[in-house]
């Protein structure tokens, strides 16, 4: 028996979303337009998407946290999953990238769920905890620059309330965090995270090879 987790070839893959993925038609559009563009590979899977969403439901998410928005897909997908009176504060430097989620939150009905704050996000996170917000969110997605990283999860930390989950992207880095040669400053920054999150014990954890890896972070 191979203990190892499947090698997933397009054939696979493409099995794997056939008989998994339900994505919402806006959905699909707004992932057809993203890939259209010159950043498209900053764009999450669908299928990453719809773990998320998932996720956000098991716990019973209201109150969730983005940093790093891209063109809106990932806030989009979790909007959709949140009861009405649900929220995402999702954070970026992007009036260009966000103007294009803007759309699709609109035509999904969510806008109002949506709260964009386009600056850096440490600010923006800084001026929630400053506001009396720590331990108020039930979920957090971090997929931004990745030197920032351990700041990011920080202060999620410290906005997350006991039992609820951080999730953070591109935790595998296509493989370079395993890559002694591999010396960049992103992937630095990633190692010192993944050593910073498995000896936390802050937090209980699992790392999900979806996507380009997902580090999932429950706070005690």
């Amino acid at each position: 028996m191979n203990s190892r987790t499947i090698e997933l070839t397009d054939r696979v893959y493409k099995y794997l979303l056939d008989h998994s993925l339900r994505e919402a038609p806006v959905l699909a559009r707004l992932r057809a337009e993203t890939a259209t563009m010159e950043w498209a590979r900053m764009q999450i899977g669908p299928e990453q998407g719809q773990f998320m969403a998932f996720l956000v439901e098991l716990i019973g998410g209201r109150r969730t946290l983005e940093v790093g928005t891209f063109t809106g897909y990932s806030a989009l997908a979790v909007a959709l999953a949140l009861p009405s009176d649900g929220k995402v504060i999702a954070c970026d430097i992007s009036e260009e990238f966000t103007s294009v989620g803007r759309r699709y939150w609109a035509e999904a009905g969510v806008t109002g769920k949506i709260d964009l704050r386009l600056g850096p996000a440490v600010d923006t996170l800084d001026a929630l905890l400053s506001e009396g917000a720590a331990s108020s969110f039930d979920f957090a997605f971090i997929d931004a620059d990745k030197t920032n990283y351990g700041h990011y999860y920080e202060r999620c930390l410290s906005l997350l309330r006991p039992g609820g989950l951080i999730a953070v992207d591109n935790v595998l880095w296509s493989g370079s965090v395993a890559d002694p040669s591999n010396d960049d400053e992103d992937t630095r920054a990633i190692r010192a995270l993944n050593e910073k999150i498995h000896g936390d014990t802050r937090v209980n954890i699992s790392l999900v090879p979806i996507g380009d890896g997902l580090m999932l972070a429950r706070k005690r």
